[in-house]
């Protein structure tokens, strides 16, 4: 299957600037990287696609297997980068999307020049000497929620999960988001984002590197960009003045120049 139609892929912005592959989160599409590809597209090659079982991804791709673990995913990154042959990417991941862009620069990272990790997670629960945020029994119950009532669980969580309660509007966006999605599909990513622990892959991680987290984020703690910041030799680490865990709608400016700070001082 053509990546293009597999993954809805799209590229905008400037035809000879350096290529920034913009990853979204789970229950996400690329439409909620708008804003700060707006802010990019003067000065950078976007590359934007949907992960498979979201957005406008072709659904005829969804494979239950393939999905169940993120190594799925970022699969379809690495075919994405090589099929349409492009040179010289910064791998821009959201929330699980980091751990995805962790995962293909570990499997090949000659086809990226550098990662930008925004808000990441590489495991939410919390283990002994590591706090993840969650326990157990929290993830067990969350997964509960989503399965037997999807809507009801997206209109929960979008609100906790953007962080904004003066901007309702951003929470109602988020909850849109989160009802497109197919719930059989949410739930396999789910599974894999929530159960996941990425933390060994953070050292097979050899491009330069930034952290982007927020002062202020139920879902990733700023103690986990504190930890994937010292698990990646030599990587940055920008914490935003900033609330929630999608700062890229709340706050893109502020997300879109740190990322361009980044990749224009390489």
């Amino acid at each position: 299957m053509d990546v293009r139609a597999r993954n809805n892929v799209r590229i905008t912005g400037s035809a000879t600037g350096p290529t920034v592959l913009l990853a979204h989160g789970f229950g996400c599409d690329q439409n909620l990287w708008r804003l700060v590809a707006a802010e990019l597209a003067p000065h950078f090659r976007i590359v934007l696609f949907d992960h498979v079982g979201s957005g406008a991804a072709d659904p005829s791709a969804w494979d239950t297997d393939r999905y169940s673990t993120l190594n799925g995913y970022a699969e379809d990154v690495l075919d994405i980068v090589r099929e349409l042959n492009l040179q010289d990417v910064t791998f821009v991941g959201h929330s699980v999307a980091s751990m995805i862009g962790v995962l293909a620069v570990g499997a090949d990272p000659s086809l990226f020049r550098q990662l930008v990790l925004l808000t990441p997670s590489p495991r939410y629960i919390d283990d002994d000497g590591y706090r993840g945020g969650f326990s157990r029994d929290d993830i067990d119950e969350l997964l509960e929620s989503l399965d037997s009532n999807y809507l009801g669980w997206s209109h929960a969580m979008a609100p906790q999960i953007m962080g904004t309660p003066d901007r309702p509007e951003l929470n109602d966006e988020l909850d849109d988001s989160f009802c497109r999605t197919d719930p059989t599909c949410a739930s396999a990513f789910a599974r894999a984002t929530f159960l996941s622990d990425n933390r060994a892959d953070l050292a097979r991680v050899s491009l330069p590197t930034l952290v982007i987290d927020c002062a202020h984020d139920t879902l990733a703690p700023p103690e986990v960009g504190a930890y994937v910041h010292q698990q990646i030799a030599g990587s940055e680490l920008v914490t935003l003045d900033a609330t929630g865990h999608c700062p890229h709608l709340s706050y893109p400016k502020e997300t879109a120049a740190a990322i361009a700070s980044f990749v224009r001082k390489r």
